[in-house]
């Protein structure tokens, strides 16, 4: 009796060790998924985007042991008229100007600082595509019209049978997603919530059966094409991105500070929108690319890449916006005039001709409403000009 009275008592504490981890474990993944359901709040959204980790799981991005690379400050510019008016319109939270590699303007607003790593969303999709571009020539990969399904098997029977890699770095997969930001039941958001609840993206883009056109059809931004992208990289490597991204591109560029990347419950970098660095370092990654994928004196992407990349050389409709591989072509874009752009007003914007480089980090709540893309694009235009 006195035994199983031992073993009672056992029993008994080890159910309420496990009702402690399950409480804390639940009480991290109600948390996680409270801060996702507030992270666009108007008096929320600033601080959400400097700490996404609050939100998320995240795995770091070292920037390595080496010294941070110089960026010199040269003689500070005027903005041009009407700048002031829309860092406010826009909810700008910092604006990073370069010419020739020195600094010409650099200012943090809505109370964020120089030391902030903020969320770049859709602006990490062109790091990803700079990724590809250093495997491709290494030859992890072997062309860019494998299909998918080469590199990621668990893609097969999924909608994204018969896509080839230049399809989905198009966004040109024809998969239907729904990427309405606004829509709580949006495939944007469900895949938002499974993140913060630890689920896995692997599964989630495997589960999509449906298309709308033939790959290479037709031109429909679907950010879940860069997850693909990230799976054939991982499939190809037996890497993490992080760690892939870390070491072929971030630790040569010289960064101030370690960079971090959302994950999914499974650890896989959450790669079309999940890279957090400070302004400083998004502008060094910038002028890499504008200096055709060289800097500090060796060449960190191929040039070959960067120019294919920035190309518009997807099946947009004529007249509109170009789309390269994980790049934007603005309307009426002079040569070597491109952009990244991520969603609420973060852009990396790239003018090669005048050797002008501009990172803009926002938090605007309004920027789908009608002519604030097309409006931030002509202020980069016209801060560029008036160097």
């Amino acid at each position: 009796m006195r035994t199983f009275g031992k073993w009672l008592g056992r029993a008994a504490l080890a159910l309420l060790l496990a009702a402690v981890v399950v409480g804390v474990w639940k009480r991290e993944e109600i948390t996680r998924l409270w801060a996702v359901n507030t992270l666009f709040e108007p008096d929320k959204i600033v601080a959400n985007f400097s700490d996404m980790g609050g939100a998320f799981l995240t795995v770091p991005v070292p920037r390595g042991d080496g010294p941070a690379s110089p960026l010199p400050q040269g003689p500070e510019m005027t903005l041009p008229e009407g700048a002031e008016d829309w860092i406010e319109a826009r909810a700008v939270t910092s604006l990073l100007v370069l010419e020739g590699g020195e600094i010409r303007h650099e200012s943090y607003h809505l109370g964020t600082e120089a030391e902030d790593r903020r969320i770049s969303w859709s602006v990490a999709k062109s790091y990803l595509s700079a990724l590809l571009g250093v495997l491709l020539e290494e030859g992890a990969i072997a062309s860019i019209d494998d299909p998918v399904t080469d590199y990621a098997p668990a893609l097969e029977g999924s909608a994204y049978e018969g896509a080839t890699i230049r399809n989905v770095l198009n966004m040109a997969s024809g998969v239907t997603f729904d990427e309405d930001y606004f829509d709580p039941d949006s495939d944007i958001n469900r895949m938002g919530r499974a993140i913060a609840l630890g689920g896995t993206l692997d599964d989630f883009t495997a589960s999509f059966t449906e298309t709308f056109a033939a790959p290479g059809e037709t031109w429909q931004y679907v950010s879940i094409d860069t997850h693909v992208l990230g799976m054939v990289i991982r499939g190809a490597t037996g890497r993490p991105v992080a760690e892939l991204l870390s070491e072929k591109i971030v630790q040569p560029l010289g960064l101030e500070r370690h960079g971090s990347y959302i994950t999914d419950g499974a650890g896989a970098a959450f790669v079309l929108g999940g890279l957090n660095f400070t302004t400083r370092d998004f502008a060094r990654f910038a002028l890499m690319i504008e200096q055709d994928g060289r800097f500090g004196g060796e060449q960190i992407v191929p040039a070959d890449w960067i120019a294919a990349s920035t190309a518009p050389s997807a099946p947009t409709e004529p007249g509109n916006i170009g789309y390269g591989f994980q790049w934007w072509i603005p309307v009426g874009a002079e040569a070597g005039e491109f952009l990244a752009r991520g969603v609420y007003g973060q852009y990396l914007y790239i003018d090669q001709a005048r050797d002008v480089v501009i990172v803009a980090t926002g938090a605007d709540r309004g920027f789908r409403d009608a002519g604030v893309h097309a409006g931030n694009v002509e202020m980069f235009r016209k801060i560029a000009r008036s160097l």
